[in-house]
């Protein structure tokens, strides 16, 4: 099971839990069905909000970070991409969680956990912090944002996440993070549930909970 630390954040609530692929990343089979989740016309159990929109910007704005431009939420991307139907299949694993993003409306970070090294928290970016998020060798500056970090600094955060940890095709363990704020968690909650259930559905993998720890000394429930 995997653990990690938060440090307090007046607006933050996160979700995150740890899945166990069936086979290598690259021999998992397209799942057709989830695939067809990706439009804004699918039945599904979530549907985002203008509102929501806001509060999850809010609690990017808190530590001093600007969620717009090329800086917005990872889900604001996604509900562009699906508005302008250029949305589309790109892996199962992907798929699964561009379906939950788009639909719940919270940003998800997926890493491949054997990636990570050693302990992992989530913090407030420091002066000075960045990383590649792309093959290219682009970069994003970290400062105020919030994010995922492991021994080696920040690896993930809920606009694009770091070209050092993230899935390829030998990964076969990956902790996902569902990025919300307090006003919203019971919806957190039911997007982290409803994105299991697709892991499990459609990939034939194995979701196990993960163990948050506020740095102040009181523990969550696992998700």
């Amino acid at each position: 099971m995997t653990n990690f630390v938060v440090e307090p954040h007046p607006l933050l609530a996160v979700v995150a839990f740890e899945t166990a692929l069936p086979s290598k990343l690259v021999e998992l089979p397209p799942a057709p069905a989830l695939a067809s989740l990706l439009a804004l016309s699918a039945e599904v159990p979530l549907k985002p909000s203008d509102e929501l929109r806001e509060r999850v910007r809010k609690m990017l704005r808190q530590g001093g970070y600007k969620p717009s431009g090329r800086g917005k939420p990872a889900s604001e991307y996604l509900l562009r991409a699906a508005t302008d139907g250029t949305l589309g299949s790109i892996h199962p694993t992907v798929d699964a969680c561009n379906v939950v993003s788009l639909h719940s409306g919270f940003p998800i970070s997926v890493v491949d956990l054997d990636l990570t090294r050693g302990a992992l928290s989530v913090r407030l970016g420091r002066a000075g912090e960045s990383y590649v998020f792309n093959a290219s060798g682009q970069t994003i500056d970290l400062e105020g944002l919030i994010v995922l970090a492991d021994d080696e600094g920040p690896s993930a955060n809920a606009v694009k996440d770091s070209q050092r940890t993230k899935t390829r095709d030998e990964t076969v363990r990956t902790l996902s993070i569902l990025w919300g704020t307090t006003a919203d968690r019971g919806r957190l909650d039911a997007a982290a549930d409803w994105y299991a259930s697709l892991l499990r559905e459609h990939l034939g993998a194995e979701t196990i909970p993960t163990t948050i720890t506020s740095s102040q000394g009181s523990r969550s429930e696992p998700s």
